[in-house]
């Protein structure tokens, strides 16, 4: 067994506790919300299953962000769990510089399906929510979401990763 480069007992920073958390390897997703006003959509890859019964997942979004405050505000989100081949659509929503508002979506196929939060075609799969709760979680919001529809492509190819700061795919 190979020993751990580093043990932090004595107080640690952002970037010490971000390159442990970077050690799990998670999924990526783009979390939308449609508003009276517009849509909104933004890389995320906290997200998580809480419960089976009732069907609720949770998205963690950073606080006072406007992310964060259209899902606050919409009550509805959308979660769209990318492909290897989508790293594209990742990088596009997690860029500061991408375009707001309708032409956020422009050229991006996508449709609506209960809530009005946009989903994605081609994703690996989507759920598409209600606000149940919302929590402060330190510098981030906890978004529990009342799963209202789901979708999934079984032939869809290899999920889109993200492990120490980089994408990665899985094997074949």
């Amino acid at each position: 067994m190979q020993r751990l480069q580093q043990l932090a007992v004595e107080p640690f920073g952002v970037k010490e506790f971000r390159a442990v958390m970077g050690a799990f390897a998670t999924g990526v997703t783009v979390i939308t919300t449609q508003g009276q006003d517009e849509p909104y959509g933004m890389t995320a890859n906290a997200f998580s299953s809480l419960s089976l019964d009732p069907p609720l997942i949770l998205v963690c979004v950073i606080s006072g962000t406007q992310g964060s405050e259209a899902l606050e505000r919409n009550g509805v989100f959308a979660v769209n769990i990318l492909t290897a081949e989508q790293e594209v659509l990742s990088n596009y929503f997690a860029s500061r510089d991408r375009p707001r508002g309708t032409a956020a979506f422009r050229g991006i196929p996508h449709r609506e399906v209960v809530t009005g939060s946009p989903v994605i075609d081609g994703v690996a799969a989507f759920m598409d929510c209600r606000v149940a709760d919302q929590h402060p979680g330190g510098d981030h919001e906890i978004f529990v979401g009342e799963v209202l529809a789901i979708g999934a492509d079984a032939d869809a190819p290899r999920p889109l990763i993200f492990h120490r700061g980089r994408y990665g795919y899985l094997r074949d």
